[in-house]
Formats: C-alpha cells, structure tokens, sequence
C-alpha cells in the first residue's frame, strides 16, 4: 500500500469543482467531491490503475477517469502525489 499526498494544486483544482458545482447544489457539489476522494484512495493498493498520460513522455505520471474529470498523479515508490483535477475537454498543462 502507498500513500497519497495531494498538491495544493490539485487541492485548488478540487475546491474550484466544488464551488463550481454548488452554484447548481450544494449536496451533489459534495457528493462529487466524494466520489472523487474515494478514486483517489484506490490508488493506494492500486497504483497502477491508471494509464499513462498521452501529453506527457513520462511512464511515472499517470490519470484515472471519473465522470468527465481527469486525475492527474505521479506514482512514486512509496506514494502517490495527486498533481492536479482537469475536465476532460481542457487542455492539460502541467
């Protein structure tokens, strides 16, 4: 099992998405938010989960899909730091 650290990128990218979502409800805001977390925490016994990201020439930064949001992670050895939260349809900067 690794760990998981979240920058204070992905951090901001997740607030943004749930105030976004909160303009509309409150508790769908948060039960997204949930679901979210709850993705990231597989990749504590499951690291490998996701596949590596197209933009990116590096095997080591990786993304998992939930509903139309991209995670964007780097696997380390021993943990797994969450680098940003990304809708589907925008280009990726990291």
């Amino acid at each position: 099992m690794v760990l998981i650290e979240w920058t204070d990128r992905s951090l901001e990218d997740l607030n943004e998405i749930h105030d976004y979502i909160a303009r509309d409800s409150k508790n769908y805001a948060n039960l997204f938010v949930k679901k979210i977390y709850e993705t990231v925490q597989k990749l504590k016994d499951f690291p490998n989960i996701g596949r590596v990201v197209p933009e990116v020439s590096n095997s080591s930064v990786r993304e998992v899909i939930f509903q139309n949001y991209r995670i964007i992670y780097r696997k380390m050895n021993k943990y797994v730091e969450i680098i940003t939260i990304i809708h589907g349809s925008r280009l990726l900067r990291i």
